[in-house]
């Protein structure tokens, strides 16, 4: 007997309780594995005995995410805030994995233990029935205890039935309680079996590199798929940084191992994007964070005032984070940029090009807009507070003298 039950809201016992009033229910797979472990609960998957047209009969709002599967995303009678859906599933036997990804048919079963069976690691084949009471064939629990990735049966068939499960074994190894490390059978079926990746959508591979790098500690895992050949398969050609310090951000955690790449940063986004299939906003940061790895930190007030200005507050910090995790000493920058007040007339020029044109005889056009560039950036960096200060810049100005391809802008660094 467990006391994970105590864990449960009401809306999950709701949903336990009226499928057992047709069959039988348990919960399964990660809720378990991490109550077990500290690591939190998480979302509940539940394995019934209940045919998908049955639960969905019990449940008419739910969801069909793939009944051929037998699982049913089930939501209760009535919407309310926060609306969860539960992933219930129909004891299954799986038939051949002919494409690496998904079971080639599927034959619905009635014996947990059979079902737990085709599960991918020990420590998700445990289930909890509804007294509480634990069902771990496959000692999961010792494996948790111990630390251990391990497979069920033989770690080949396991891996050659979905290639996803390389990554996954990689991931599960992030924990809050103890330290975990791959069973030396799963990591030579993984070491021997990298080309299973090559049948994964490059969505689902991102989505589990996205979660391992979600995490500070996740620098000795990505280690370890560097050794085993995992990242070269997945980030073919990239020169790898494991010389950093990992922070809590993905997206930087991404571009500190690509940070010894020797792209620009718009080649390393495009290569990114090719291989992972990145979203726009996630390479559009990795660009501006690859390009900026050698910027001087200048922390004078004015460089600090254009960073202010010209940096998007969103990408300020991860900036700090990024130049961080390369070793790069930030303490004095990120010191004067919690410091520096707001500016004092906003960020936008004082002087539009109406007025920059009566003052000057310049028609509009670049180098109009070049001198309102110039005189903006000093605006900028010296805190000017009316348009008659920045006017009164042009008596110390060479304008007159052309070469306006050559005028400072409001930029950084």
């Amino acid at each position: 007997m467990t006391d994970l039950l105590r864990f449960l809201e009401i809306e999950d016992l709701r949903v336990l309780g009226r499928l057992r009033e047709h069959g039988d229910a348990w919960i399964v797979g990660g809720w378990v594995r991490n109550g077990l472990s500290e690591d939190g609960g998480g979302d509940i998957d539940i394995a019934t005995t209940l045919r998908p047209e049955e639960v969905l009969e019990i449940f008419p709002r739910s969801l069909d995410i793939g009944v051929k599967f037998g699982t049913i995303g089930v939501r209760l009678d009535s919407p309310y805030d926060g609306e969860k859906i539960w992933e219930v599933t129909t004891l299954r036997k799986d038939g051949g994995y002919g494409d690496g990804r998904r079971p080639d048919n599927v034959t619905f079963g009635g014996d947990i233990t059979g079902d737990l069976s085709r599960r991918d690691f020990t420590i998700n084949s445990m289930a909890l029935d509804s007294d509480g009471g634990l069902i771990d064939p496959f000692d999961g629990v010792k494996d948790l205890e111990m630390g251990i990735i391990r497979a069920v049966g033989n770690a080949k068939d396991r891996i050659a039935e979905d290639g996803l499960r390389i990554l996954r074994a990689y991931r599960f190894l992030l924990s809050h309680s103890n330290e975990r490390r791959l069973d030396p059978d799963l990591l030579s079926a993984i070491s021997n079996n990298l080309d299973m990746l090559d049948g994964v959508s490059r969505e689902r591979v991102w989505g589990e590199l996205k979660l391992i790098l979600s995490s500070k500690g996740c620098l000795e895992i990505i280690r370890g798929m560097v050794d085993s050949g995992v990242l070269g398969a997945i980030l073919p050609n990239l020169e790898v940084n494991l010389n950093v310090q990992m922070c809590g951000n993905y997206i930087v955690n991404l571009a500190l191992i690509c940070s010894n790449d020797d792209r620009n940063g718009e080649e390393l986004a495009l290569f990114l994007k090719n291989v992972l299939k990145t979203s726009n906003d996630e390479v559009g940061l990795i660009c501006f964070l690859h390009d900026l790895m050698g910027a001087t930190l200048d922390s004078h007030d004015a460089s600090i005032r254009r960073f202010k200005v010209v940096i998007p507050e969103s990408r300020q910090r991860k900036f700090l984070e990024y130049r961080k995790g390369r070793g790069d000493d930030v303490s004095n920058f990120s010191v004067a940029l919690d410091s520096m007040a707001d500016l004092r007339s906003g960020n936008a020029p004082l002087v539009n090009g109406i007025m920059l044109a009566e003052s000057t005889g310049i028609e509009p056009g670049k180098k109009l807009g070049r001198l309102k560039a110039w005189l903006h950036r000093i605006q900028v960096e010296e805190d000017l507070e009316s348009s008659d200060e920045v006017i009164e810049l042009l008596n110390s100005l060479p304008w007159r003298d052309g070469g306006e391809e050559k005028w400072p802008s409001i930029s950084w660094p």
